[in-house]
């Protein structure tokens, strides 16, 4: 058990928080909320909306990027297939963050959500 806990403390950072990003987007009064879809109803570390004008984004985050990894993998393997072609547009990964676009991102869009990564 001693073990366990020591491992877990190590390591540092584990990288992106859902309420300190969730918290930044509503300072910049970003709503957030809605149905999460299979692969972010499924996500370690949970998951949120974010609701950007006429576009919004699922933000998936994992424990740690194998996570991420495994959820940005999810996405592709879920994707029907006239939409596969297309995720790289819509699919974006920092650290252990997964951003699932709705539609193309604004510049915009995308530095207000990348910049609240926290």
């Amino acid at each position: 058990m001693a073990l366990a806990v020591i491992a877990g403390g190590c390591g540092g950072d584990s990288g992106y928080s859902l309420e300190k990003t969730r918290s930044c987007l509503a300072d910049r009064h970003v709503r957030t909320g809605g149905s999460l879809d299979i692969v972010a109803s499924t996500a370690p570390a949970g998951a949120f909306v974010a609701h950007l004008g006429d576009n919004f984004v699922t933000v998936v985050f994992g424990q740690n990027d194998s996570n991420a990894d495994e959820l940005e993998a999810a996405y592709h393997r879920f994707a029907f297939s006239n939409v596969r072609r297309g995720l790289p547009d819509v699919l974006r990964r920092d650290k252990n963050a997964v951003m699932l676009w709705h539609k193309h991102p604004s510049d915009s869009d995308l530095a207000t959500v990348t910049s609240c990564l926290k």
